[in-house]
């Protein structure tokens, strides 16, 4: 059962599975089957890279975008434009080698698509961008390609270096949009909140506009603050005008709501981004997590089966199989568990680290021993709320569950205050484990009434331990 929040995850590595091969049973057969499909993903992923362009033959003869300039916020161009204005910005770079500004634009811009597409491949090639502008143009005149660092750091979970990459860049020039907003991006994700508020406040006063809007927000719901962190999204949703950022902002407001079990005032917001951009999958994806909460099927599965099979993501991957196996269909989602493991391999090959997600969803789907490996060596680096509540539930997978109280009390803390269902669930099964009903109770319960359909599983399973009828703990919007 997945959180929000992370983005990758991890799903068991089923390498030497297919012993059965030569067998003629049903089960080998249903094997052969997996495997094929798990490699077929890797296939997916390379073919993506070769269609969005890699700056080899395929690339010549692509002009018709403008090339994009070095102000151009890339992380919110719709991703049609992302691609046609990285082929138009290669074809501008083999005439004009020299151009220091385009190669630390290229990059970022590959960065954005790695993260847009599931592509990890992208991140050795962004850095290459960047190191070509840094040889062109010294550091302490580049801070593009400084922020661009920065960026492609934070998208390989590398966070302290993300976040030194970004003090350089503001060093060279303090009003760097994309420093700014990463510097706070690093802070939150190594538990710094406190300087995280600071640092929010800091790049509002600077440069304010929809990437510290949308932070702002999010550091908001951290604190405990959910209501201020819709009233900051719904402001910058009014100040949006193209159609790029109105997907953006307003899919910030369906995810919010959903986290919230507001799941009627969710769709709506998802309705929204999809009228703006109708092919923005991380809408499609809210839109079907939404539909799945609700109980409607149906629609969820025709939802996260399309995301999946635009940008096999581990999120969406597991997404995915969790509404299977609810459903019953346990072979389907055993597959999409299985693809989880093709992506985290090639992510790890790229140098994205992938330890938090690995923790969940090995803790949830595969390997315990490796799961709480993974979380120990994520909370080795980082103490946010997050690494906590992994760390938490991969000791509970294992069985420790009195050393998994301690850090399930701190992701759950008064301080910085977030509240999340997945983190109170954690809590709540942990402490059943312990004999402690009445926290259990009480935890479960806050789960369930603050987002009955948090996760097909888990919320499945906090019924059960409560001893609840199964279509029970839903509410209507407030």
């Amino acid at each position: 059962m997945l959180v929000r929040k992370p983005q990758f995850a991890r799903g068991r590595e089923r390498e030497g599975e297919d012993e059965c091969e030569g067998r003629g049973s049903a089960a080998g057969t249903g094997r052969r089957r997996r495997v094929l499909t798990v490699t077929a993903v890797a296939l997916v992923l390379t073919a993506t890279s070769v269609a969005l362009g890699a700056g080899g033959e395929e690339d010549r003869g692509v002009s018709a975008a403008p090339v994009l300039a070095a102000s151009v916020p890339v992380e919110r161009l719709a991703s049609g434009d992302l691609a046609q204005g990285i082929a138009s910005l290669q074809k501008h770079l083999k005439d004009q080698p020299k151009d220091a500004t385009g190669w630390a634009t290229l990059g970022t811009a590959y960065v954005e698509q790695a993260r847009t597409s599931g592509d990890p491949t992208r991140y050795p090639q962004a850095e290459q961008a960047f190191e070509r502008s840094l040889a062109l143009r010294p550091a302490d005149e580049n801070d593009t390609a400084l922020a661009g660092r920065s960026a492609l750091a934070a998208a390989r979970h590398d966070f302290p270096a993300a976040l030194s990459q970004a003090d350089r860049a503001l060093r060279v020039n303090p009003y760097s949009e994309s420093a700014l907003a990463t510097r706070v991006d690093a802070l939150v994700e190594l538990g710094r909140y406190d300087e995280a508020s600071k640092a929010v406040e800091l790049a509002d006063d600077r440069r304010p506009g929809l990437p510290v809007f949308t932070r702002y927000a999010y550091v908001r719901e951290l604190r405990g603050d959910p209501k201020g962190a819709r009233e900051v999204l719904l402001r910058a949703l009014k100040s949006a005008s193209g159609t790029a950022d109105v997907a953006y902002v307003a899919t910030a407001l369906g995810q919010l709501a959903w986290s919230q079990g507001q799941y009627d005032e969710a769709l709506g917001h998802y309705t929204t981004a999809l009228r703006a951009d109708p092919r923005y999958v991380p809408a499609l994806e809210g839109r079907g997590r939404t539909h799945a909460a609700q109980g409607r099927t149906k629609e969820a599965l025709s939802d996260l089966e399309e995301v999946v099979r635009r940008f096999p993501l581990p999120g969406q991957l597991a997404a995915l199989g969790e509404l299977r196996e609810a459903a019953g269909q346990r072979e389907q989602a055993g597959q999409q568990y299985e693809l989880v493991g093709v992506w985290t391999r090639l992510a790890r090959a790229n140098g994205v680290a992938t330890d938090l997600e690995s923790a969940l969803i090995e803790a949830d789907h595969g390997d315990a021993k490796q799961a709480l490996k993974a979380a120990r060596a994520e909370w080795s680096r980082r103490e946010s709320v997050h690494t906590a509540d992994a760390l938490a539930w991969a000791l509970h997978a294992n069985g420790e569950d009195r050393e998994a109280l301690t850090y399930a009390k701190k992701a759950t803390a008064a301080s910085p205050g977030y509240r999340n269902a997945s983190f109170l669930y954690h809590r709540g099964m942990i402490e059943r484990a312990l004999g402690d009903d009445r926290s259990a109770r009480r935890h479960l319960t806050a789960a369930l009434d603050l987002n009955p359909g948090f996760s097909p599983t888990g919320a499945r399973e906090a019924r059960s331990a409560l001893g609840a009828p199964a279509g029970s703990g839903s509410r209507e919007d407030s």
